[in-house]
């Protein structure tokens, strides 16, 4: 057989396999996987050495459908194998290291008794002051926090529990779910995150197959927030209180370019997701999709809008109001009914530069309309 006839019988047999899996029927699943693999190792082998990019791809792609199978040792050794050829490109080497990495990861946990959901997470931040290995410890504490918020929401809508606006979320949601911070192959500054499985999943038996894929649920998520495609987010996210949770969360993981330029989200393993990547330009654009969603109240207020750039300091949500030191004179300025404001989207600004939006009544007072950080 010829390359492209095994890498379409491996392209059919993997789809077979996706439709399968979200079926339930998980068993009948892997051996999908698996046969899907083997013909993509097949046509693999059949690649001429000077195809490197095809070759990249195919390595990659054989990896991944390995790993799908549950069967790892054959995923690393043909990941191993690939990075080991002087033929397989750059892209390649550095996808094939993260599925490397994910491998030993599940080795080692497996060895400790702890087990995960499916899918890991890997998020990079690149560009700025990041270099290679390295950036600012205030940074990254920020982006790891605000992921692991997303993960929360997440998990608290999967299981279909209210909006919550204020507090964190629940001890048993806490002791259920807990986000683990892994290290990842090298790259610009890159870390990578899993949730581990909740040891009582008789708690959540509605959600159960759904919480399985909190990851995959999660960067479905991003990835329709960071192309624009709105219609596909209101289908994912059916409340409309979680959908404007996850954009301003969203827009506030974006880079507005002072500090770093860009931030990638993408699945280790070989998740059918694309890589995600947020630019200056990305939180524009959802700043924009936020406004036009504002409600028509809103929108349509004669009051004059200000726009303050200062450091949040003051935060009294339960009293209805924030505290913001302007840049730039030092005042300090009172915005009042921000109660509404989700702790999440608020709580990692504290203490750092923000651009907040307000109605100006004519007594002075100043009404919350927006904000968002700025690094």
């Amino acid at each position: 057989m010829t390359w492209i006839e095994e890498h379409k019988k491996s392209e059919q047999l993997a789809a077979q396999a996706e439709t399968t899996i979200r079926m339930g029927r998980t068993e009948e699943a892997r051996h999908l996987y698996l046969a899907a693999a083997e013909a993509e190792a097949a046509a693999l082998r059949l690649i001429q050495p000077d195809k490197h990019r095809t070759l990249g791809i195919t390595a990659i792609s054989a990896a991944s459908l390995f790993f799908k199978a549950g069967e790892p040792s054959k995923a690393e050794l043909l990941a191993l194998a690939s990075l080991a050829n002087e033929a397989t490109p750059l892209f390649a080497r550095e996808e094939l290291q993260a599925i490397v990495q994910t491998i030993w990861n599940e080795r080692t946990f497996r060895a400790s008794g702890i087990e995960f959901v499916r899918g890991e997470l890997l998020v990079a931040v690149a560009g700025g002051v990041v270099g290679l290995g390295a950036a600012p410890l205030e940074l990254i504490h920020r982006k790891i926090e605000e992921i692991k918020n997303l993960f929360f929401r997440t998990v608290e809508m999967l299981v279909d529990i209210p909006l919550r606006r204020h507090g964190a979320p629940s001890q048993e949601i806490r002791e259920q779910f807990r986000p683990w911070l892994l290290h990842a192959p090298a790259g610009s500054y890159q870390f990578a995150l899993r949730v581990e499985k909740p040891r009582q999943m008789d708690l959540f038996p509605n959600a159960l197959p759904e919480l399985e894929d909190v990851t995959e649920k999660l960067l479905r998520i991003v990835e329709a927030s960071s192309m624009g495609h709105f219609d596909t987010l209101d289908s994912i996210v059916r409340s409309e209180g979680y959908r404007d949770c996850f954009m301003k969360q969203l827009r506030n993981l974006a880079p507005t370019g002072k500090t770093f330029e860009r931030l990638t989200i993408k699945p280790a393993g070989g998740a059918d997701i694309p890589e995600i990547t947020f630019f200056p330009q990305s939180r524009k654009a959802i700043s924009e999709c936020i406004r036009s969603r504002a409600k028509p109240t809103e929108e349509e207020s004669p009051l004059p809008i200000e726009t303050i750039v200062g450091t949040l300091r003051g935060l009294q949500l339960e009293k209805d109001w924030l505290d913001v030191v302007r840049l730039d004179d030092r005042e300090t300025v009172r915005v009042y009914e921000a109660g509404e404001t989700i702790d999440d989207v608020i709580g990692p600004m504290v203490n750092h530069t923000v651009e907040v939006e307000v109605f100006v009544h004519t007594d002075g007072k100043r009404v919350y309309k927006d904000i968002q950080s700025q690094e």
